[in-house]
């Protein structure tokens, strides 16, 4: 965060938003530790700008062409230097195809890059989806007779850093084995303190996921890092090439073999090298920055 008055405003919006949409049901803090930094930096308890992005989930109601009321789940992620920059805004619905919430996406950061620099723009965003996507709701898919060149069909590949706080609950380290397999997602976690999820695979199925996730009861968990690869649809030998993970494991890095709460970072590095995602490593635990 480059300064107080993005601060102030991230604040200002996330507020006003938590009196619009006062039950969990409607608005749920995807971190509410991320919250509570921004808040003390701006009343000044915090000298250091908070270094988690302030991240919730807006359940919006949609009314469609054909008068039936659909739910969309609004997922907005705030970059460290909104609103300098637009922030990360994902629609998704079980009413919404695939090829539809591609359409969709990429007519909502059409919007947010053209009307949406340099201020807040929850609002505008939300009237943006009130008004727009039960066009997308009602179109049909797009197939390759279609007017639009079967070459511009495309889907996309996700991987999702995700960080804990700490994973040590039985039940949670099963859960994410079990919805990995259902999902059809490769990648591992790591349980102990800290604990480090990473899914990868098609990108409803990775949200998915992660919506999950997030649901359970944690000190602490957000997503560190995301790499959205655009992909020709259906096309299994591209997602095998973007997979750095053959399977989806829970990966132990005992400390000198020893069962330990802190597992062993060097060893945790070397399994990140030896898949390609050695860089990811600084990310999470910042090394090498100043």
């Amino acid at each position: 965060m480059a300064n107080c008055k993005e601060a102030e405003a991230q604040l200002s919006e996330v507020e006003l938003l938590l009196s619009m949409f006062p039950n969990k049901e409607e608005l749920l803090l995807n971190d509410e530790l991320a919250l509570a930094e921004l808040r003390d930096f701006c009343e000044g308890k915090a000298f250091a700008p908070p270094s988690s992005r302030v991240h919730y989930t807006i359940q919006l109601k949609l009314e469609t062409e054909a008068d039936d009321v659909v739910v969309a789940s609004i997922s907005f992620t705030y970059p460290l230097k909104y609103p300098s920059v637009i922030p990360e805004i994902i629609v998704r619905s079980p009413a919404i195809s695939r090829t539809q919430q591609t359409q969709l996406q990429t007519a909502l950061n059409a919007f947010l890059n053209d009307s949406c620099h340099g201020d807040i723009c929850a609002l505008t965003a939300l009237d943006w989806i009130k008004d727009n996507a039960p066009s997308f709701i009602n179109k049909k898919p797009l197939t390759s007779d279609s007017s639009i060149p079967e070459t511009t069909l495309s889907c996309t590949f996700t991987r999702l850093w995700i960080y804990s706080h700490h994973i040590y609950n039985k039940h949670k380290r099963k859960d994410i084995l079990d919805w990995s397999k259902e999902l059809e997602l490769t990648g591992f976690s790591m349980p102990g303190k800290p604990g480090i999820v990473c899914v990868e695979g098609l990108q409803g199925t990775c949200e998915e996921f992660w919506a999950r996730l997030r649901r359970l009861s944690w000190q602490r968990i957000f997503i560190c890092h995301r790499e959205d690869i655009t992909l020709r649809e259906n096309s299994e030998d591209d997602m095998k090439e973007c997979r750095r993970f053959s399977n989806f494991e829970e990966a132990i890095f005992d400390v000198s073999g020893k069962r330990s709460r802190h597992m062993d970072l060097g060893q945790l590095y070397t399994f990140l090298n030896e898949r390609g995602c050695g860089d990811v490593f600084r990310l999470y635990f910042k090394i090498g920055e100043k």
